[in-house]
């Protein structure tokens, strides 16, 4: 006669499974309730995590014959792998199935929240952001009246896809239904335009000597390195141009940008392209940018403009050529005279930008990426 003891619940009914089966079977009978598998994506992972951080052996067997069980092994295959007697691994998986439990006392280890409750706080997290954990467990118990540790919901937290990290600021105002339409003429004004007419995008940038702390590998359990700073305005004025097709970069450096600059500019970029008959730069709304003085410019170097969207940094590629400029010229490195920094600042847009730019391609590209209003 057979033994039934794995105890299931499904939908408010109780099934009685028999004994002997195999996991393979037991699995089975989950998919014909509709339940899945013996463990959830969620579940696996957790458990997973757990058993990486489990330091009492027994309780890693119960963990690892759960595990092997989702797999469909057999109890005697996982008794051989763990040295173990069948019935310990039934009564391990038994536990798991009735009372989620994991480990010798009688707690037991599973998620505080079901899965309903689970699948609607991921969905939540992910539309809000909360600067500490501290924050969700007050929101977990005000919402589904169930308490969680700090550390319980660090762990939580990490086995259901999230990690630690700094939000990505964007543009208020931004407007995605014109950086769209932005996107959509841009890739036809690269098909209609013949090789002849160079595309390129412009900006100007005013990199100041002033020390910018950033990022950098530290030992852990070491302070961060000592950067002497200084808060000095002195700058350098750059207006620059790239074309992405071959990477080219053409800077002019200014006193001031204005118009009379930005006609300095369409003038270089019109002798280094001076065999093209109509040159296309792609630039932002600044003032500068559409004035009457650098519209006439453009026009008697052959140069026509098109205007990006406004708050659209991230529609302009050579944003990113700065960005580039600043780790290999200015990001933790202090100057010890404006001399000095001018000189980086210049060496790095004649020199290593030669060098460094066929391995740019992959980050700096036309593959935009259009953002939505923050609020």
């Amino acid at each position: 006669m057979l033994e039934y003891t794995h105890l299931v619940l499904n939908e408010g009914s109780l099934f009685l499974l028999p004994m002997e089966r195999s996991c393979r079977e037991i699995n089975l009978w989950f998919a014909v309730l509709g339940m899945g598998q013996l463990l959830t994506e969620h579940e696996r992972l957790r458990l997973l995590k757990e058993h990486h951080k489990e330091k009492n052996r027994r309780n890693g067997d119960r963990i690892k014959a759960v595990l092997l069980g989702d797999d469909g092994y057999s109890y005697k295959a996982i008794a051989a792998v763990l040295f173990l007697d069948e019935e310990t691994i039934s009564r391990h998986i038994r536990d798991y199935i009735s009372k989620k439990k994991l480990s010798l006392n009688s707690g037991g280890s599973q998620s505080k929240l079901n899965e309903p409750q689970a699948r609607e706080l991921v969905e939540h997290l992910s539309e809000n952001s909360y600067l500490i954990c501290t924050e969700i467990c007050a929101y977990v118990h005000s919402k589904y009246g169930v308490v969680y540790t700090v550390s319980g919901m660090t762990d939580w937290l990490h086995s259901h896809g999230f990690s630690y990290k700094k939000p990505k600021p964007q543009p208020s105002k931004a407007d995605p239904e014109k950086q769209s339409e932005f996107v959509k003429d841009y890739h036809k004004l690269l098909a209609e335009t013949p090789d002849s007419e160079p595309i390129l995008f412009a900006d100007g940038v005013h990199p100041s000597m002033a020390t910018k702390i950033s990022y950098g590998w530290i030992r852990t359990g070491k302070k961060g390195k000592a950067i002497a700073t200084t808060a000095s305005r002195t700058r350098v004025n750059l207006m620059g141009a790239i074309e992405l097709k071959s990477m080219k970069l053409i800077t002019t450096v200014h006193d001031t940008i204005n118009s009379d600059s930005m006609d300095e500019f369409f003038k270089q970029i019109q002798q280094c392209y001076s065999s093209s008959p109509k040159i296309h730069i792609i630039l932002d709304n600044g003032p500068y940018n559409v004035s009457k003085k650098t519209k006439e410019s453009a026009r008697n170097y052959n140069i026509c403009l098109h205007f990006l969207p406004t708050y659209s940094p991230n529609l302009n590629p050579i944003e990113r050529v700065w960005k580039v400029m600043n780790e290999k010229v200015r990001n933790n490195v202090f100057f010890n005279s404006a001399k000095e920094f001018r000189k980086k600042i210049t060496d790095f847009f004649d020199y290593t930008w030669e060098d460094i730019a066929p391995q740019l391609t992959s980050r700096i590209n036309d593959n935009f990426e259009t953002i939505l209003s923050a609020v």
